[in-house]
């Protein structure tokens, strides 16, 4: 029996022992369901995915998702090539209610209750998003899945990720990348890149280590929810990060502990 089995009729996400993290955003790249093919969706890539999800859910956790739409659609890198800006991003807000409504399909196949919540109102396909409703959804045990990005051009699906997380009361915003977190540049371009395992809101932005958007790390600072970075390619690493191992990069507003000696007392 799962864990939400276990606890009969306690609302995923209420009172859960043993979870580090009980209210979870989860932000997912769109080339994260591409896979290798690099364009478009991969069902075998989506399929391991949805079980990490599935899996996940059933430990009760109350989980909403963020899906970029990059596989099929990037606003910036379309309007880069001289498409209007604000007709590219909305390319891309559908993109990512395609991505939504395909990752809905294979959770509701492995019999996840899924709800697609959209910025831009498409009732023939998904519900408008609202967010008493979403809130709803979450405490009847159902993953949402927030599409669209916020309805408006010129924001990121990561400001909308962070966005939904802080409307939705969530513990932590985990953003799944396909490196174990950050670093100090990037490890695929630079060998001798280091790992980071904690740092402040204001050295990520500062440094400007791509862990976000600056307007999605603002968000987060004001509204002080922990963000942490993990690699998705590594099995049941949401659900351990969940249950407080340790891994990834932990974004927050406390300062990592310092090595060096502590000032001497004046007299």
């Amino acid at each position: 029996m799962s864990a939400a089995g276990e606890l009969g009729s306690v609302a995923p996400g209420e009172g859960v022992d043993g979870l580090k993290y009980r209210r979870v955003l989860l932000k997912i790249s769109g080339e994260a369901l591409a896979g290798d093919q690099r364009f478009g969706i991969s069902p075998p890539v989506v399929d391991r995915i949805t079980e990490e999800i599935k899996h996940v859910h059933d430990m009760g956790v109350a989980l909403g998702l963020v899906i970029g739409g990059g596989n099929i659609v990037r606003g910036t890198a379309a309007s880069a090539e001289g498409m209007d800006r604000v007709n590219a991003d909305y390319m891309g807000m559908l993109a990512t209610i395609i991505n939504a409504l395909a990752m809905q399909d294979i959770l509701e196949r492995k019999g996840v209750h899924t709800r697609v919540l959209t910025a831009i109102r498409l009732e023939q396909l998904a519900e408008p998003y609202v967010r008493r409703r979403a809130m709803r959804h979450l405490e009847k045990g159902r993953v949402v899945i927030f599409a669209g990005g916020t309805g408006n051009p010129y924001f990121s699906t990561d400001t909308a990720a962070v966005l939904r997380g802080i409307e939705m009361e969530a513990d932590v915003i985990i953003k799944a990348t396909k490196v174990d977190g950050i670093y100090s540049s990037d490890p695929k371009k630079n060998a001798d890149a280091v790992f980071i395992p904690e740092i402040t809101y204001l050295d990520a932005l500062s440094r400007e280590l791509g862990v976000m958007d600056a307007a999605g790390l603002s968000l987060c600072k004001e509204n002080d929810i922990p963000i942490l970075v993990l690699n998705l390619d590594k099995r049941r690493a949401v659900a351990d990060a969940i249950n407080g191992q340790t891994i990834g990069t932990l974004v927050h507003s406390k300062a990592p502990a310092l090595d060096s000696e502590p000032e001497p007392t004046l007299t």
